[in-house]
């Protein structure tokens, strides 16, 4: 069957605000919008015409859920995601706020201080546009945990991201419940959200569970909440919004997100029916979403929101080096691997990094491996112990353990110093874990001589963005913004989310007619 088209296929697919009617007479086929001359002409009473398919708008403001999208105050449904040590830093969040979309700042690593200021430069900034900030569950530092939710209380910060939490802990559900009160009606109000990042089910069951009733009542013990937010709690999730994680930079399971995704969804319907919630729960992606096709596939299966994170890092505003930045660009999707994780490196937990350009990964394996094979520092074979000191550590052994101190020192964690006088063991895991720790800083900071220590969190996301980008003006990284880059996605999965209506109908297109090349951010507004 032929086609007659007075205006290209790819260019109407584009105009992702009008509706596309294919019309058939005989053996032709047209494409045409309403306000086209053909369509108008095509159906007067002496015509024979009639429509084969139709294509109904489909505008980035409209994808995901609007419940979600209102309870955020977001034109977009989609989350910058946090980078701990500031990587998603205030520049990063402020631009996702001024664009309609949300980011939360990598607070997990940083100090309480740092953390303070970043608070008030973004609620003096954007006062009631949405941000938010990350909490990270803090395994061996639970004071520090509960520290910074104090300061999230203290400036009224109302998002927060909780990530890497393996069960709810007394801060998590004291900075949900703080504040809950009814109002006039009798709704139950909640000023402090959480969106979860979770790739386990047995964790996403915690989150849409009421906070748990052994740590309200340790709340209410000890007078930092009331009866009647201790009463109100039993009537609401710990977490409305729940992000299913999947093969993501950093912490991760390298859950598949076809499996993952679904299984969320599920999980929400269940706990919708279990508990009658007044409010709706909703459960978005991450991990792997890259290209338009990714994001309109995310969406199609029915995600609320997507969040972005691997391809953030190598944007303008990430607070990390531009040597960094460079080598993020450079990457393939098989240029990542597994590492063990500097905070929770004893229980052998492992974050997904970049292993193109670095020794960072087969690094920190060896240390694991000499951890959990020796007692002691001592233990270990000369040429080994040598090894670790002269290229990993660059410091003796004891030296490095004299830092590591010092660093807990300043952070008020006495008691890990204590653990590790009284322990061999546990001392060479602190040094270890020290390693692994400034390893991500060394990359931050752009430490020259460190180069084949750098820790990049990463996921095999970078390399399907950089096959995406590639020849176009986001190749480079100095063209990488990270709101310019988000709305990309969202047109994007637009165009793709048409073409494959078209498709589904029976109608054949051609092959660059569903693509998506990057295009500059005023250049997609002229289609909207």
């Amino acid at each position: 069957m032929s086609m007659e088209n007075s205006i290209p296929l790819k260019e109407l697919l584009m105009q992702v605000s009008k509706p596309i009617f294919v019309i058939q007479n005989d053996d032709k086929l047209t494409f045409a919008t309403k306000d086209n001359d053909f369509f108008i002409n095509a159906f007067k009473e002496d015509t024979l015409h009639h429509i084969k398919a139709f294509v109904p708008a489909v505008e980035p403001e409209n994808l995901g859920d609007e419940k979600f999208k209102k309870r955020h105050a977001l034109k977009y449904p989609y989350i910058a995601g946090a980078m701990a040590n500031g990587i998603t830093s205030a520049d990063m969040v402020k631009t996702m706020a001024e664009n309609g979309m949300v980011g939360f700042l990598g607070a997990g690593g940083l100090s309480l201080g740092k953390i303070e200021e970043n608070i008030i430069e973004l609620t003096n900034t954007l006062k009631d546009k949405p941000f938010g900030f990350n909490l990270i569950h803090s395994l061996g530092d639970p004071a520090h945990e509960m520290a910074t939710v104090d300061l999230y209380l203290k400036y009224k910060i109302k998002l927060i991201s909780a990530a890497a939490f393996m069960r709810m802990t007394p801060a998590l559900v004291y900075y949900r419940i703080k504040g809950i009160h009814e109002d006039a009606k009798g709704y139950i109000i909640t000023p402090n959200n959480i969106i979860a990042k979770v790739s386990r089910i047995e964790i996403a069951r915690q989150f849409f569970s009421p906070p748990p009733e052994k740590l309200v009542n340790i709340l209410l013990k000890e007078e930092l909440i009331t009866s009647q937010e201790a009463r109100l709690s039993q009537h609401i999730p710990m977490a409305q919004d729940l992000t299913a994680e999947a093969d993501s930079g950093g912490h991760t399971d390298n859950r598949p997100a076809l499996a993952l995704l679904p299984t969320m969804i599920a999980l929400k319907n269940e706990f919708m029916e279990k508990y009658n919630y007044e409010e709706p729960l909703c459960v978005g992606l991450a991990g792997g979403i890259a290209t338009p096709q990714s994001a309109a596939a995310a969406f199609s299966m029915g995600a609320a929101y997507i969040l972005t994170g691997s391809i953030n890092q190598s944007c303008v505003e990430a607070g990390i080096c531009e040597d960094v930045k460079k080598m993020l660009c450079l990457a393939e999707q098989a240029d990542v691997a597994m590492a063990p994780a500097a905070d929770m490196f004893e229980i052998g937990a492992k974050v997904q990094v970049l292993k193109r350009g670095t020794m960072f990964p087969v690094r920190a394996d060896k240390l694991y491996k000499f951890y959990k094979a020796h007692n002691n520092f001592d233990e270990i074979d000369e040429k080994s112990k040598q090894e670790i000191q002269e290229k990993f550590l660059q410091a003796t052994f004891e030296e490095a353990w004299d830092s590591t101190k010092k660093f807990f020192h300043e952070t008020g964690n006495i008691k890990e110093i204590e653990k590790g006088q009284n322990d061999p063991k546990t001392k060479m895991a602190l040094v270890f874990r020290s390693y692994l720790g400034l390893s991500s800083k060394w990359a931050i900071q752009g430490i020259p001589q460190r180069k084949m220590d750098y820790q990049i969190w990463c996921g095999p996301a970078i390399g399907a963005f950089n096959q995406w980008v590639k020849g176009s003006f986001l190749e480079t990284h100095e063209n990488r913004k990270t709101a310019e880059i988000a709305l990309n996605l969202m047109f994007g999965a637009c165009v793709c989310i048409r073409a494959s209506i078209l498709k589904t109908q029976g109608i054949e297109i051609p092959v660059d007619a569903g693509l998506f090349k990057p295009m500059k951010k005023n250049e997609i507004f002229a289609f909207l």
